[in-house]
């Protein structure tokens, strides 16, 4: 939501810009203040929220869904016999009477059929059109005969037709419960005769962002930042399993908040028309006079679950619950900070209401000695480079360019970090799996075997390691 702020070239990766106004980064005494440490907040925000009911979708929004139920066969598939090629229906052998399309067919009769078209009673195969030849008979009426290439005794009973049943019965499993929907097994729904899928519940959300001084176009002048919230939060909330449900910007008063935290939909073009199940928010998590979500929640009956995280970037992050049962996500104003929560609290809430797992963390080695910072958890994006993780640069909680060019984020314990020490990491929502120690290392073993003969591989160059591609 606020532009970068500019970062010296020298300064280490921990140090941190100027926060937006109401979010400035509180003392290590206050974090002590915080009520959950980042395992904590984590843990609480997958607990506070249960899956999601299966219910019937719609085809044209169910891509990507888990199946909940089998999609069985409503009757047979294809539901009647049809011709396979453009030509004609025809009974017993030739020469063939012609009739019109769809007449009921005596022996030795043809009636013309188009490929997918209803095998008229009587018929027995299809000629196929570049394969007959029309005449006539010697008193001069027309006559339908095999001619080009076809075949002797061409065609054979049942041949060029499709029989009814032939890709499915009646009752046949056509898709397993369980699958992720993808565009052939919509298409075979569809084909079977289905509006709506069975799928298991997936997360509503929608946005709200705020700001008065943010623009969505164009270079923003003094005092104005640019809308980075608006380009990333609805792809990033897909890629947490949630489906976006639109946005809606709202100024800094009061009167605004409480109209967004209300239970009515707003007019969004292009919006699903879905209830939110969560509402995510941008700023005003703060405890400045513009920041108003705990006062409109506590206006609307609802209770906090998370106020504030011992960490940093991210701390200011709010998670509640309305009495109607939907959750209201805060997330800090400044992008990578909102970004941090998101990700600590936002992924394991969606996760848990759309029947997944606890986001996965995996330890990684660190590449270099972090000092510590009691009180808190620092959540730094990092490079992974020669199977270390070292910190990037440009990761003030207003800035983007380190997450941008980040492979996952440390999540950096009170205490600090020695050289080579393993520390807990989360891949980000658009990035690979973090590997698990050792992994990389299996990847490369060299195969076992090898023909004899081969060239050797040059040695590893000796002297330091060059670590500046950490610095991009």
């Amino acid at each position: 939501m606020t532009a970068e702020p500019h970062h010296g070239p020298d300064a280490p990766p921990g140090a941190e810009p100027q926060a937006r106004r109401g979010e400035t980064e509180h003392t290590p005494a206050d974090h002590h203040q915080a009520a959950h440490t980042w395992q904590e907040a984590r843990q609480a925000a997958f607990d506070a929220a249960t899956p999601i009911p299966p219910g019937p979708v719609a085809l044209r929004i169910a891509l990507g869904r888990k199946l909940d139920r089998d999609i069985v066969a409503l009757q047979d598939m294809p539901h009647y016999a049809s011709s396979a090629m453009d030509g004609w229906a025809v009974n017993g052998s030739g020469p063939w009477i012609p009739v019109e399309a769809g007449s009921r067919l005596a022996p030795h009769q043809a009636s013309p059929i188009a490929t997918g078209g209803l095998i008229p009673p009587g018929a027995k195969a299809v000629l196929r059109s570049e394969n007959a030849v029309l005449g006539q008979d010697d008193e001069g009426l027309p006559v339908l005969m095999t001619g080009g290439k076809a075949r002797p005794g061409e065609p054979r009973a049942g041949e060029h037709i499709r029989k009814a049943g032939e890709e499915a019965l009646e009752g046949d499993i056509l898709v397993k419960a369980g699958v992720s929907l993808n565009p052939a097994h919509l298409a075979l729904a569809a084909l079977a005769g289905y509006d709506e899928v069975p799928v298991q519940g997936k997360p509503v959300v929608r946005l709200v962002l705020t700001g008065s001084e943010v623009v969505d176009q164009g270079t923003p002048a003094p005092g104005q930042v640019r809308d980075t919230f608006g380009p990333q939060l609805p792809d990033v909330v897909a890629m947490l399993g949630g489906i976006a449900a639109g946005q809606q910007r709202i100024g800094d008063s009061y009167t605004e908040w409480l109209a967004a935290l209300e239970d009515v939909l707003p007019e969004v073009p292009g919006a699903p028309d879905l209830p939110a199940d969560v509402v995510i928010t941008t700023g005003g998590t703060g405890r400045s006079g513009t920041d108003h979500l705990r006062r409109a929640v506590a206006e609307l009956g609802g209770r906090l679950i998370i106020d504030g995280v011992a960490m940093r970037p991210g701390h200011p992050a709010v998670l509640a619950e309305l009495p109607d049962g939907r959750f209201v996500l805060g997330l800090p104003g400044n992008p990578l900070a909102a970004m941090m929560a998101l990700s600590t609290v936002g992924a394991p809430l969606l996760a848990a209401l759309g029947h997944h797992p606890m986001p996965p963390v995996e330890d990684v080695p660190c590449g270099t000695m972090i000092e510590p910072d009691p009180g808190r958890t620092r959540l730094m994006p990092f490079r992974l480079l020669y199977g270390m993780a070292s910190p990037a640069q440009h990761t003030g909680p207003g800035m983007m360019r380190g997450l941008a060019a980040a492979d996952g984020v440390l999540v950096v314990p009170p205490h600090g970090v020695q050289l080579g020490e393993l520390v807990p990491a989360f891949a980000l929502p658009w990035g690979a799996p973090i590997p698990r120690p050792g992994e990389s290392d299996a990847k490369a073993k060299p195969r076992t075997g090898a023909r004899t003969g081969q060239p050797k591989a040059k040695p590893a160059a000796s002297g330091p390691v060059d670590w500046s591609a950490l610095l991009g």
